[in-house]
Parts: structure tokens; sequence; C-alpha cells
């Protein structure tokens, strides 16, 4: 297991300054700015909702005060192989809703994408401006070694977290000036005028002035209402909800105090099968009644696609080595995780002859949920899934059990000790691909836990990447 602080010869160069530092303020007054740090984080009302609870689902996620830290080398790395991953996605979802060359080329399977409850027949045709299907891409990725990066899974529909990336620098400044002015860490504070930079350079072609773009929210009881706000805010665009828009003349206009405003870029926050009621769901109180058909003609532009999604399933995902090939030429520079497909018959005997041994997950599961960690599982466990994949094997796939990284973590005494993280970078996909130098760090609390949704129990650091010096 690789321990991204402490080496084969002891401490790693990106950490030598966080271990001057854990020494000299030591775990009584570490535990003492924790609190403090949790205090601040009330204040500011940094919660995320769950689901399905009683009581109040309203939580603080747990933030640790340790940085994760990356070189610039390293940055350098991860940076090329996001942007390739980014380009392939995007490549690939404006090939399957046009020409379908590679399907027709039998490189991805054909029902793969046309059975897929994600595939919108609706979108064939439709060419967003840019060709950009996926605007905001989140790649997460895990580590294995000094040099072995792999990504776990993509997110091309509505990916989340980027506002703890902002909120826990922002409070890590607030709290460790000196430590900061002591290295030295790329900004991420630039990532707002960033996203709006890429939403204005998507605007539809209808545009003929500066665009207006808002931001799109369900509403406050919507588990990520706090990141929809921050963002909007950030941005210095409005929030609005379904209610404050409406379509007429092929166009979308925003009701405000002084009439109709024209909206050029939509950044929805809501499910495909939520915008419009008189397309998909007609039930649905959260979408806007003729946006689709002011999408396909041009009147606006929505930020993600709809139909994106089915670039992220988790069965698509094993193919997204061939797609860079495919389109661009290229050598993945990330790897996928080994990956069996429940599907095939082959892949599905192995998995349930190794049930205790791999992770299963659900293709269209999130957030923890729907997964099977076969080494902590009971045989009770195991059973039900056995069951589940028996009844529906294209629901389901597999992968081995990684040894990810650890980082140093800190325990409830304040006491610093090692737990396994992973990383989620957000690539921004308009004219061009902008990245902000770091991410979400996601950390499992628990000893030896290889979960770190923030839903099932785990918690959140800042992420440095260091300039070159």
């Amino acid at each position: 297991m690789f321990d991204e602080m402490r080496g084969a010869d002891g401490t790693r160069p990106p950490y030598r300054e966080i271990e001057r530092w854990l020494d000299a303020l030591g775990p009584e007054a570490l535990a003492l700015k924790r609190d403090e740090a949790e205090t601040l984080f009330r204040r500011i009302g940094i919660t995320f909702a769950v689901y399905g609870e009683g009581g109040d689902p309203e939580r603080l996620i747990p933030f640790d005060l340790i940085p994760r830290v990356f070189s610039a080398t390293e940055w350098r790395t991860l940076s090329r192989g996001i942007v390739q991953r980014a380009k392939a996605l995007n490549a690939f979802l404006h090939d399957v809703y046009h020409r379908g060359e590679i399907l027709k080329a039998g490189i991805v399977p054909e029902d793969l994408v046309y059975r897929n409850s994600a595939f919108l027949p609706e979108m064939m045709g439709v060419d967003p401006p840019g060709r950009v299907y996926s605007h905001i891409v989140g790649i997460d990725i895990v580590r294995t070694g000094p040099h072995d990066f792999m990504v776990l899974e993509d997110n091309c529909r509505t990916p989340s977290g980027v506002s703890y990336m902002l909120e826990n620098r922002e409070i890590m400044m607030r709290m460790f000036p000196d430590l900061f002015a002591r290295e030295r860490v790329e900004p991420v504070d630039g990532y707002a005028s960033m996203l709006r930079a890429t939403l204005e350079e998507v605007a539809p072609r209808a545009c003929r002035q500066d665009p207006v773009c808002v931001v799109l929210t369900p509403g406050p009881l919507n588990s990520a209402y706090y990141e929809h706000s921050f963002l909007a805010d950030q941005m210095g665009v409005e929030l609005v909800e379904a209610r404050d828009l409406f379509v007429d003349r092929g166009l979308v206009w925003m009701k405000t105090t002084e009439g109709p405003k024209r909206v050029d870029v939509i950044y929805r926050r809501i499910d495909d099968d939520f915008i419009d009621p008189l397309v998909f769901r007609p039930e649905s109180v959260l979408g806007v009644a003729g946006l689709m058909n002011a999408y396909r003609a041009g009147g606006v532009t929505i930020v993600g696609a709809p139909g994106a999604g089915v670039a992220d399933d988790k069965a698509v995902y094993c193919y997204v080595p061939d797609m860079i090939r495919f389109y661009l030429g290229e050598t993945p520079i990330l790897k996928n995780v080994p990956t069996w497909k429940c599907g095939d018959p082959g892949d599905r005997a192995h998995v349930l002859d190794n049930l205790g041994e791999v992770v299963v997950k659900e293709v269209h599961g999130s957030g923890g949920y729907g997964m099977l960690i076969g080494p902590r599982s009971t045989e009770a466990e195991r059973e039900i899934f056995r069951r589940k994949i028996e009844a529906d094997p294209g629901a389901f796939i597999a992968q081995p059990t990684l040894a990810l990284s650890t980082v140093p973590t800190m325990t409830a005494d304040g006491a610093a000790a090692p737990r396994h993280v992973d990383f989620r970078p957000f690539a921004l996909v308009g004219r061009e691909i902008r990245l902000t130098p770091g991410g979400l760090t996601r950390v499992a609390l628990r000893e030896g836990s290889l979960v770190v949704n923030s839903s099932q129990g785990g918690g959140v650091k800042d992420t440095w990447v260091l300039a070159d010096r």
C-alpha cells in the first residue's frame, strides 16, 4: 500500500513542509484548530443533505485539516490525462448522437448505448455549440503507487463537489496563513471566473450580445443546493428555479422585476428526466415547458447537454481507453481500473466465483450506494448480490479491491494516521479546456475503510498542487 507522505526513504519531498508543520503544531493544537474549522463551516452553512433518513437530513461534511499534496510534476501528468479524457468523452458523445462510427467499428457495443437509460433519442442530430456535450467533467482518480494513477469513474452530467474544493481552501488560508507563506501552492480561486468564461463560450448561435447565464436549481431541498447557490454567487449570475423561466418564440426568458430578460446559457443542476415536462416527465415541476425545443433550435444552450450521461455509465467507462485511441489517435495517459462486465458470461462467472474478493457496483449507482465490497462483506450480503447479478447481469460491473494510497489524516485525538483517499478534479470544456490546479480530495475517515463518499461517512480535504520551484 502506497503512503503518499512517507516512502521507503522517509518523508516524500511534497510533504516535508507538512511534516514540519504537524510536528510544530502538535495533536492538541491541531484538535483545537479542527473545532475552529467546524465552527466556521457551520457559520457559513456548508452542508449536504442525506435523503431517506429520519430527523434533519442536513449534515456538516467532515473536513480534515491536513492537506493532500501533489508535486508540480505529478500534476502535469494528471492534467494531461484529464484533458485527454475530457476530449475523448465529448467526441464519443457527438459520435453516438450522429454517425455512430465507434459503434459501426464494433469497438463499443451498440446495445450498451442505444439501450442505455441515459441515452436520449431526442438528442439525435443535435449539434451543441462547439460540439461540447459535457462542459464540466469530473474524473474520479485513485492512486496505487508513486507513478500509478488510475481512473475509477467518469462524471459527465453534473459532477458535484467543486464548492467544497473552494471552501476548503478558503478555510485553510484563513486558519493557517503562515503555512501558505512557506509553501508555493497553486491557487484554485479562479475556478468561478473560468466556469463563467466556459459558459459564455458556448452561447447559442441566436445570442447577439453578451451572453446571459443562469444556474438552474431544483430548489433548497436538493442535496447540493448549497453548491448551486455558491457557484451562482461566485460567478455573479442569477440562481433560478423553473418557475423563474419561460419559453417564448423559441427563446428562453427570465422573469425579473423589470420585465422579461433573455437567457442564453443555462447551467442546469437538474436531471434529464425533469428538464422539460413536454418532452420527458409530464409531471415534472422542476423543468421548463418548451426548453428542449428552444435548445434544439439554437435559442439557448443547456450545460451540460441532455443525454451526456451515456458517457459516464460504469459499463461504458470500460471503453474510454478505446475512445482515446479511436478519436484522438493517442495512447491513454491515465489507465482504467481493470473491470469485469457482468453482462459478459465469462466475466460474470469470474465475478460470481470471487464475490468475496472484488468490488461490485451498479452500473447506474452513485454516492457509494448499490455497492458490495467483497473483502468486508458478509456471506448474506454476498448472496444478495449474487441473486441481483444473476437476475440482471448487465446492471453490474466488478473491479478488483485496489490498495488505494493513503495520506495523513486527523484522528479523534488530533494525531495523524494514514487513511485512504480518492480525487476528483474538474475539467471545464468550452472553446478550450480549462483545469484548476487541484480538485476535491475525499477521504475515508474510518480506519481501513475504502468508502470515501460523504453520504457513507467520508470527509474532504484541501488539495495542494505545488508550483515549480
